[in-house]
């Protein structure tokens, strides 16, 4: 391996170590739903996110704050020596995508059918450090 390709492979490599990210599949909740949640919670930082999550009334904030403890645990499986506090995590990027809907159909008058959709969704959120130079 060249000398230039390999302090770029080092540099994404310590790059990739302040991200840590969880995924939550087929959630069984609609993603316009768990959208309105995602929403409130992108860009802030960790410990902000959590209380806004912990306080919603929302069904998905649940969820949600489990998968956001996830990703701030992958983070600190990540960097052992670290300590979380002093890091200052922010949520770098939450995506909500539309999982697998199951269709049911339910009589209708006349003779006829609606087609019920069960939507679900998949959840990723990415976490990251804030550096001193980022802030």
């Amino acid at each position: 391996m060249g000398s230039r390709k390999k302090q770029m492979a080092e540099a994404i490599k310590a790059e990739k170590k302040q991200v840590a990210f969880a995924k939550l599949n087929n959630c069984p909740t609609s993603p316009r739903k768990m959208r309105l949640v995602a929403d409130l919670v992108r860009g802030e930082k960790a410990e902000k996110a959590l209380q806004i999550l912990r306080f919603s009334q929302k069904e998905a904030s649940r969820r949600l704050e489990k998968l956001v403890m996830s990703a701030i645990a992958n983070w600190q499986a990540k960097n052992e020596d670290a300590d979380v506090e002093e890091a200052n995590l922010f949520i770098k990027e939450i995506r909500v995508d539309g999982g697998a809907m199951l269709k049911r159909l339910r009589p209708a008058p006349q003779g006829r059918a609606h087609r019920i959709r069960k939507r679900s969704n998949h959840v990723t959120v990415v976490v990251d450090a804030l550096n001193k130079t980022q802030s």
